[in-house]
């Protein structure tokens, strides 16, 4: 029994941590009939006990008008007005004195803002808070401390707040807007000033293109000039030279012509001398 009391009420923190945002060290709102409770069963300390049913430290408060009450009722209750006096006293806005059902109702308010564990033995107050969402409810019975399980009111309303978080809120849909906006004007600025980038480098390389024409447009309007060639040497101031082959044909040919002219001398001396040797006889 006690390993599934524990099961059940380690499953309900769990529920509430998750879908709530309840935290460690957990704090518990307690008023009068808890307290009188504790001491008539003597669960002592009552820190401990809330402890080990919920499995985390916690933090155990009261109300100064729980403390009004309890001075109200008289001496039967003065060891548990004692007891209360410990706690820490939470914070109520409420300048006249109220019943303590109604000031831990103005403590809890609608959502419970502030994550109490509410511990009662008011059976009409623990009603009151099944229907309340976020509100963990603590009662004893005789020497055990219970936390009852979340209701299906409880259940339903964690259950639709799973889906509103899924679904954007106004607000968040209008910063998405905006958002796009900024992204969308910046993409166009970038765009911008990349098409200017190119449109300068179309004009510069146009500019570019213009002045090349241009020079060339120049270059054909002025006088161009024919630049004088080196010119060779004049043919008539110098001779040609002459080949092997034309070297020794000549040379064969004026050999042969002093040949001949010397075999004419030679016939001509031969005849002169017949004819003195002829006058010379005669």
């Amino acid at each position: 029994m006690r390993v599934k009391k524990q099961k059940r009420h380690r499953r309900a923190v769990r529920f509430y941590t998750a879908c709530f945002g309840f935290r460690d060290p957990f704090k518990i709102l307690c008023d009068g009939t808890f307290v009188h409770h504790l001491l008539a069963n003597r669960i002592t300390p009552a820190d401990t006990a809330l402890a080990n049913t919920l499995g985390a430290p916690v933090k155990i408060f009261t109300t100064r008008c729980v403390l009004a009450e309890l001075r109200s009722l008289g001496d039967s209750y003065s060891d548990s007005l004692n007891a209360a006096r410990n706690l820490i006293a939470a914070r109520c806005d409420h300048e006249k004195r109220k019943s303590a059902v109604a000031c831990i109702m103005d403590v809890i308010g609608e959502n419970n803002p502030e994550h109490f564990f509410v511990a009662t033995q008011d059976a009409e107050l623990r009603k009151k808070f099944q229907e309340i969402p976020g509100v963990p409810v603590i009662y004893g019975l005789r020497n055990a401390l219970f936390l009852e399980r979340p209701s299906t009111f409880q259940h339903e309303f964690a259950k639709t707040a799973e889906e509103e978080r899924s679904h954007m809120t106004d607000l968040e849909y209008k910063m998405l807007k905006v958002k796009k906006k900024r992204v969308s004007t910046e993409e166009t600025r970038d765009s911008s000033d990349a098409n200017e980038e190119n449109e300068e480098n179309i004009f510069e390389t146009q500019d570019i293109k213009s002045k090349v024409k241009r020079n060339k447009i120049d270059t054909k309007d002025k006088v161009q000039f024919k630049r004088k060639k080196a010119k060779g040497p004049n043919p008539l101031s110098c001779k040609k030279k002459k080949s092997d082959t034309s070297t020794h044909a000549t040379s064969g040919k004026g050999g042969n012509v002093d040949n001949n002219t010397r075999s004419r001398s030679r016939k001509r001396k031969r005849s002169r001398k017949s004819k003195s040797t002829t006058e010379l006889n005669v």
